[in-house]
């Protein structure tokens, strides 16, 4: 009997990782209707994350009044899995763009919902809290966060205030001793695809503050003011992160997470691959299908199809990769690296604005052909 695991990411904008794994079984019975066939849809960290870890491990969600990136109320859903002891939390779900998708505005947004989905958390009794790091409109180095947990930020006349991207130059002392207690057994993994540091050309503001509504000007100070946090950090906290490759992520919340919260930077497809138990999964399979939105050079550098790739080819398993729009040149090393086969789910020259609308026929049609080569490969 066959065994096919399937963890594909989302084809964005037209599939979602539970619908591609839905068609590549229901395809793969088709051929073999016998077939033992394992769904792991896969997100790395933005935007479904949560839905995703809770489909693949039979979580459940919690539903919790927070805070969104302008001080406003409103509600937020984050995910328990491994029997209620780990936590999953999307940035997005309650400091994302699209909450205030008329109103960016970096110099004012925070992160404070965030932490109070990780105080949710903490009240459910988990031992692990998994912060998936993407879709963010804040740029306030996780201090909002760290602020609804317990850090206290003070001004140079000694008042305490929530640091937003606009006034994180006016904090002039941290005192962490307030916070929470449980983090401190509490193990906070952030899932994290980028390398981005906390300032400079290349870091949060530069490369992700324009997207928030920055203009140059805010870009400017937006940069000074992380500048002068990571100096707190260094000085007040003796931790030197401003280089450090992740920490720009999401506003710099990955220096926020591993100054505060003591966290572990990590590639978002490891983390759901250790959090799925993959190498076991994955021992006796005859086959694993992943696939992306698109494959280009930069899903070399440890994207879900590459990252699922290294681990499956420790475990001799072939890999196939089915791409929901283009494959660009320059993937020959990932056949180095356990890539087996990649193919285009396009059977026309078409553009997106088209070919959008057939991604499920076109989906079917390619999985039938790839299920009736593996059917003819073994019964030749």
């Amino acid at each position: 009997m066959k065994k096919f695991l399937f963890m594909p990411d989302s084809f964005k904008g037209t599939l979602s990782s539970s619908e591609i794994c839905d068609i590549l079984q229901t395809t793969a019975q088709k051929f073999f209707p016998e077939a033992d066939c394992c769904k792991i849809p896969v997100a790395d960290g933005g935007e479904g994350s949560v839905d995703c870890f809770v489909q693949a491990l039979n979580g459940t969600k919690r539903t919790q009044k927070v805070t969104n990136p302008l001080f406003e109320p409103m509600e937020a859903q984050f995910g328990l899995i491994h029997d209620g002891k780990t936590a999953v939390i999307e940035m997005a779900a309650c400091a994302g763009l699209p909450l205030i998708e008329n109103r960016r505005d970096p110099l004012k947004a925070t992160t404070y919902g965030v932490g109070e989905l990780m105080l949710a958390a903490l009240n459910e009794q988990v031992d692990t809290i998994i912060i998936g790091l993407g879709g963010s409109a804040t740029n306030d180095g996780g201090c909002g966060a760290a602020a609804a947990l317990g850090v206290r930020f003070f001004n140079a006349k000694g008042e305490a205030f929530i640091p937003t991207g606009g006034t994180l130059c006016d904090i002039a002392k941290i005192d962490c001793s307030g916070i929470d207690p449980r983090l401190t057994h509490t193990k906070v993994i952030a899932m994290c695809d980028i390398d981005n540091p906390m300032t400079g050309p290349n870091g949060a503001s530069y490369i992700f503050g324009p997207q928030k509504g920055a203009d140059p000007d805010m870009v400017k100070t937006l940069d000074a003011n992380m500048h002068h946090l990571a100096e707190l950090l260094r000085n007040q906290l003796q931790l030197d992160l401003e280089t450090v490759p992740g920490s720009g992520a999401a506003g710099a919340m990955g220096a926020g997470c591993v100054a505060f919260f003591n966290a572990k930077l990590q590639s978002g497809i490891d983390t759901v691959l250790d959090a799925t138990h993959f190498e076991s999964l994955a021992a006796d399979a005859d086959f694993i299908f992943t696939g992306e939105g698109r494959l280009d050079s930069q899903s070399l550098q440890g994207k879900v199809v590459i990252g699922i790739s290294r681990r499956a080819k420790a475990l001799n398993v072939p890999v196939i990769a089915i791409v929901g729009g283009a494959v660009d040149d320059g993937l020959a090393p990932g056949y180095d690296m356990g890539l087996s086969a990649v193919f285009s789910i396009n059977r026309l020259p078409q553009d997106f604005a088209v070919s959008r609308h057939k991604s499920h026929e076109n989906l079917t049609a390619t999985a039938e052909n790839i299920f009736r080569l593996i059917k003819c490969s073994t019964t030749a």
